[in-house]
């Protein structure tokens, strides 16, 4: 029984977690004046803690697994949306696929340099901590 109750609390423990950073990203997004969604914004604020150690990774792990083994399950309701658009997106094709290959682009070096930004500051700390 034990076993059991500890691997819920983990389950519990990772979704309520995540859930913060999404409820703060939405209220940082309702205070900002830029119309950045909150849930980019959550992403964020998790990404920085866990980046900087203040949040440990193996307390949002249990529920980052449950969410990308489902995710193909949490993808349908948005696909079958889309569906019901599809005259307007095929006549907006070329825009879209060139907004969508800038955009992931540019978030790949956003997301890369900030990791080696971050993981640069740990690794100058752990040096000036073992000299």
């Amino acid at each position: 029984m034990l076993p059991f109750l500890r691997l819920c609390w983990q389950y519990l423990r990772a979704f309520v977690l995540i859930y913060l950073c999404l409820l703060a990203g939405n209220a940082i997004s309702t205070l900002l004046p830029l119309k950045i969604p909150g849930s980019i914004i959550g992403m964020l604020l998790l990404f920085t803690l866990l980046s900087t150690q203040i949040l440990p990774s193996s307390w949002v792990k249990p529920g980052c697994y449950l969410f990308i083994r489902h995710m193909a399950l949490l993808f349908v309701p948005i696909s079958v949306g889309v569906i019901k658009y599809y005259p307007q997106l095929v006549s907006q094709f070329g825009p879209l696929v060139i907004s969508c290959l800038i955009s992931s682009l540019i978030t790949m070096l956003v997301v890369g340099y900030s990791s080696h930004y971050m993981h640069g500051i740990r690794r100058m700390k752990s040096d000036k901590e073992s000299s």
